[in-house]
């Protein structure tokens, strides 16, 4: 079953040809160790939020883009081997960063819904948030509902991924970034578009629809969920 790696990296926005560079460059390696696919999502639409967001979450500076990436693999053991790989090898050590390392966060997230015709985006919604374990089910019957909707009014591909190897850091790590509480598990997810303006309709017509007035028993704290929209770089596929 597919396995995510999950990225938030603040990056100067003097940076981004060098950044670009730095990740075309990083392709090739991770298709050599399994990976089917590598998407680069630079910052566009990065809400300030009132107890957390996105920016907060990599302590990133006005003068710095939050860039939402992740890798897809066919399955946990072939992630697990490609980390263990690169931990092992000292040139990825010594690699000039045009970024800060040290408070960009990674971690592993097994897909719980994966819905959509899976063509290339435009555009893509990401979203962190903190869900109870033992409201896992009753999430996800809410994911797949709102997964459709998203899908009905122009969305070309929904998932949710939840956070099974998510270790703690020391700068940064998406547990403070969700501020999750014991009992809970990060969710990652994100939502791919064709297009910004496909996007803005769809979350516009979503937010006026009867169907999705909240109910009395939510599954998880919305006042913690973070988001943003971002414009995709690079989309490397097998």
């Amino acid at each position: 079953m597919t396995f995510i790696e999950g990225f938030l990296t603040p990056v100067p926005t003097a940076n981004k040809e060098r950044y670009l560079k730095h990740a075309r460059e990083a392709v090739p390696l991770f298709r050599s160790l399994g990976a089917t696919r590598f998407v680069e999502t630079w910052g566009d639409d990065i809400p300030d939020g009132k107890l957390n967001d996105l920016k907060q979450a990599v302590q990133a500076t006005p003068e710095e883009t939050v860039l939402f990436s992740w890798i897809e693999y066919p399955d946990r053991a072939t992630r697990d081997a490609a980390n263990k790989r690169m931990g092992e090898d000292a040139s990825m050590m010594n690699m000039d960063m045009p970024f800060d390392a040290k408070r960009m966060i990674f971690a592993g997230f097994q897909p719980i819904l994966d819905e959509g015709t899976g063509a290339a985006p435009g555009y893509v919604d990401g979203i962190l948030l903190a869900v109870p374990e033992d409201r896992k089910d009753d999430y996800l019957a809410l994911a797949r509902k709102t997964s459709g909707m998203f899908q009905e009014f122009g969305a070309v591909r929904v998932v949710e991924t939840w956070g099974e190897d998510v270790p703690d850091g020391k700068v940064t790590d998406y547990n403070r970034a969700v501020l999750r509480k014991d009992g809970e598990r990060v969710v990652y997810s994100w939502i791919e578009w064709p297009d910004k303006a496909t996007r803005d309709a769809g979350w516009q017509k979503l937010m006026s629809d009867e169907r999705m007035q909240p109910g009395d028993d939510t599954p998880f704290d919305g006042q913690r969920m973070i988001w943003g929209g971002f414009s995709p770089i690079i989309d490397e596929r097998n």
